[in-house]
């Protein structure tokens, strides 16, 4: 079984600004208590622990992301019988972006990238990445990346949803991952129901996928029962071939073991689908792509 949205970071090796800020309370809590290594050994006695084999590994920011990359790739490296995939970050927009690409797929784990469009309204407003999804050197990035073989990982949040889906429409050979569920951070019932109504715009196009990913991130106190109508309507709407479970270790870890974690999105996933969602759609995607 497959873990497809995970981090790790030494912070000997690689800086991570947003991390190490002191005294910052970003929209997902309060870093602190990941303030500090978490490396490939604590996440596979984690993982393994539920019967995990291999993981997906995401980019988290780093100061100098080429660093990341290559420092994951030595961890792949150094544990073989762990097999692991990476997405790194890469600007889509740079003038640069066939070097940088040039570059990274000299790696081998590398599989695809991520350019965070939203995180949540309020750091949105002030980072101003939704102003990607204006810009016509984004959408030739995102076509790019696809003919090289590589996959998107989309990061968003509802609001955004119906003005990215009209953007990557126009990038079908582009295989692209929704990260977390398209981070639903409104909770009430009529949250829930514009975040499901949005989430049809990507639903509906046949080269996006689904994360079950860091639905803790907007609701530190969840239960099996408060996630059961996000994982019901993005099973619903995606159909379990297009579905994959990912833990968004170690930022979750800020709300929750591996194993309820784990046990929860077990139990919410009909027994029948397990097989797409823990294992096969993340095989295929990030694997055998």
């Amino acid at each position: 079984m497959i873990d497809a949205h995970h981090h790790l970071w030494d912070l000997k090796a690689v800086h991570y600004p947003w991390l190490m800020a002191q005294g910052v309370e970003r929209f997902f809590g309060d870093p602190s208590p990941i303030q500090r290594d978490y490396l490939i050994d604590e996440f596979r006695a984690e993982a393994g622990a539920c019967g995990i084999t291999g993981s997906v590994h995401i980019q988290v920011g780093a100061e100098d992301p080429m660093a990341e990359a290559k420092w994951v790739q030595s961890v792949a490296d150094a544990t073989p019988d762990w097999p692991m995939a990476q997405v790194v970050f890469c600007d889509l927009t740079s003038s640069d972006l066939s070097d940088q690409l040039d570059a990274y797929q000299q790696l081998s784990t590398v599989k695809g990238v991520r350019q965070i469009i939203g995180r949540a309204p309020g750091e949105d407003a002030v980072t101003g990445t939704n102003d990607l999804l204006d810009d016509p050197a984004f959408l030739m990035g995102l076509k790019e990346a696809g003919a090289r073989g590589l996959s998107f990982d989309l990061q968003l949040i509802p609001e955004l949803m119906e003005k990215t889906a009209a953007v990557i429409a126009q990038a079908p050979a582009t295989p692209v991952a929704l990260c977390h569920a398209g981070s639903p951070h409104d909770r009430s019932e009529a949250g829930l129901a514009t975040w499901a109504a949005s989430l049809r715009h990507l639903s509906e196009l046949p080269h996006v996928v689904c994360k079950l990913s860091g639905l803790g991130m907007f609701e530190h106190n969840w239960t099996p029962q408060s996630l059961a109508p996000i994982v019901e309507e993005v099973i619903r709407q995606f159909g379990p071939d297009r579905v994959m479970f990912g833990s968004n270790f170690p930022v979750d870890k800020l709300y929750s073991d591996y194993r309820p974690l784990w046990d929860a999105k077990r139990s919410l996933v009909p027994a029948r689908h397990h097989d797409q969602v823990f294992k096969s759609v993340a095989r295929r995607f990030y694997f055998e792509a």
